[in-house]
């Protein structure tokens, strides 16, 4: 099955083949293009994660669950339902109180109220809080989980789709902002900086003030405006309000966003899902030097086997963060004579202190990286987690922890990833014949290809043939300084190299020019970069969805829903 699957992504890989899509917008009826690229294209992926895509049955070791096919998820359900004791009623109650506060609607209402039943299963992903739901593949990781769903509902499996918003992680600086493209076809930042938040400060905690209409304003203003663009102020406004968290914002925007599909929205500082995790927390606690242990020798096999890990566990490591009085999150180290000391040295505990701590008041703690899928798989029946590629990475380390806390390790897939190319941009591409893993080269790289062939060819070819007579002349000169003197041919060659780099640096200077006197051009080619590789990193990994929202309505919600292919593994381009 898996050979199958492989060999006709790769095909329609190699060969560039598309596949239609159909769509409907407020006009009428859309044709999006979609174009699978392999992830090896692009570079910077971890090795771990190109394995686990391309070949995840080879990987057993560090993912128990992987599986060859994504049809064969349902043959988890029975072990999920058998493993799974948190209560469902508290939590089906907790997650009542949490999507109703954020504007639920009957499909996500329903969908709690399937969690009470003992034979339902949760397809689970999640993300930081961000900014106006933060960069785009926030929305794909949302929209894999509920495609997932319905395919397992499709095998006669009850299934809900679940988001798990990490409102305990405390790098506000990280989400306080994100990007879309303004009016003059550059990148522009939006941020906000509310009062109510200092370091260490879960993200969960931070308050919204009067500088986040501003924000807003500021926003709509850099966006094209268009027959949307009040339709999308309106629906930010309405989530995002000053005096609200930051993380409620979030919530309720993805309610707005995905509640016609039934997404539920989990927030871990809920006290009663706290309760619900203290009985892992104090597992984790009892268990912390097992789990160091463990850690840092899956860490070496790691790396022995030619990986890298993804998170540095010292001698001195703690699974979970200590929750203060003010709602700092606090990170407990290890000290040499065995106890628990914050990272201020204000408050010190035992082993045992912390444990029952954890029974009584388990708000005091949320769990580290490697901990809180461990926590999130106790509280829900998570069948599966859609995450990106660095959670992937993370999972094979935490499945260490998961057996020394006598649990199975969940089945991690990789979310969905697109790239949305509009027209003018698609035109561009075809006009100077570039594929989007080509621009990862970098604009400097591109422009004697573009220059070559479509501004000035014979000053291109001049360059190449000046490059070439001195090469001749420098080789004739280096055998008979070779006969001569081999110190001489030596010092030939160094001095070879410096011309050559010369020669080569005016050439660039020559390309540069000639783009810049061209101003469609340039604006051409920076364009693709702003639109398609913002900061030098995958569109999703930047832009926010009111970006496109602004430009092509509501419906550009259905239009990514309409788009994920869940066997495919590749990232897709999807011409708009």
């Amino acid at each position: 099955m898996f050979g199958k699957w492989r060999s006709g992504i790769y095909n329609l890989i190699d060969t560039r083949m598309e596949q239609e899509i159909a769509c409907q917008s407020r006009s009428g009826a859309v044709t999006l293009r979609a174009e699978s690229i392999p992830f090896s294209d692009f570079p910077g992926q971890s090795r771990l994660f190109i394995d686990y895509q391309t070949d995840p049955l080879s990987l057993k070791k560090y993912y128990p669950q992987a599986i060859a096919s994504q049809d064969d998820i349902a043959s988890l359900v029975p072990g999920v339902l058998a493993n799974h004791k948190a209560d469902r009623n508290v939590l089906a109650d907790a997650l009542a109180e949490i999507n109703i506060k954020f504007g639920a609607g009957h499909k996500t209402l329903k969908n709690i109220e399937s969690l009470r039943s003992p034979d339902t299963v949760a397809v689970v992903t999640g993300q930081q809080a961000g900014l106006f739901s933060g960069p785009l593949y926030t929305i794909y990781k949302a929209m894999s989980a509920i495609r997932q769903v319905e395919r397992l509902r499709e095998q006669g499996v009850n299934a809900v789709p679940v988001f798990w918003v990490a409102t305990e992680d405390h790098d506000f600086e990280e989400v306080s902002k994100t990007y879309v493209i303004d009016r003059q076809g550059e990148l522009y930042e939006s941020k906000t900086e509310p009062s109510h938040c200092y370091e260490d400060l879960p993200v969960g905690y931070v308050k919204l003030d009067s500088s986040i209409k501003e924000g807003i304003a500021d926003l709509i203003a850099a966006l094209s405006p268009t027959e949307f663009t009040a339709e999308v102020r309106h629906l930010i406004e309405d989530s995002w309000r000053p005096d609200d968290y930051f993380g409620d914002a979030f919530g309720k925007l993805l309610t707005h966003l995905l509640g016609d599909y039934g997404l539920i929205i989990l927030c871990p500082l809920h006290p009663k899902l706290k309760r619900l995790a203290a009985p892992i927390y104090v597992e984790a606690i009892r268990s912390s030097a097992e789990i160091v242990d463990a850690l840092r020798k899956r860490s070496d096999e790691l790396v022995e086997s030619g990986y890298a890990a993804q998170v540095l566990v010292g001698e001195d490591y703690f699974p979970l963060f200590w929750q203060a009085e003010n709602d700092t999150r606090n990170a407990l180290k290890r000290t040499d004579a065995g106890t628990f000391r914050k990272k201020d040295g204000s408050r010190e505990f035992t082993l045992e202190e912390l444990a029952q701590i954890a029974e009584s008041e388990p708000e005091r703690f949320s769990p580290s990286v490697v901990l809180r899928s461990v926590a999130q798989d106790y509280i829900l029946p998570t069948v599966c987690y859609f995450g990106g590629a660095a959670e992937i990475a993370y999972f094979a380390q935490s499945g260490e922890v998961y057996r020394i806390l006598d649990r199975t390790l969940t089945l991690i897939l990789h979310r969905q990833s697109f790239t949305f190319v509009e027209s003018k941009h698609a035109k561009t591409l075809s006009k100077y014949g570039l594929q989007l893993a080509r621009l990862f080269e970098g604009f400097e790289e591109l422009l004697p290809g573009i220059v070559e062939k479509y501004l000035n060819s014979d000053s291109a070819r001049v360059f190449a043939e000046v490059e070439e007579a001195i090469n001749t002349q420098l080789n004739r000169l280096d055998q008979d300084l070779s006969q001569i003197d081999t110190t001489l041919a030596e010092n030939l060659a160094k001095r070879r190299r410096k011309i050559i780099y010369h020669i080569g640096a005016l050439r660039n200077k020559f390309y540069n020019v000639q783009v810049r006197k061209d101003a469609v051009i340039r604006q051409q080619i920076e364009g693709l970069f702003t639109a398609l590789l913002p900061h030098k990193h995958l569109q999703e990994r930047a832009l926010n969805i009111t970006y496109f929202l602004d430009r092509f309505g509501l419906n550009f919600i259905d239009w990514i829903y309409n788009a994920v292919d869940l066997d495919d593994r590749a990232h897709r381009v999807i011409r708009l």
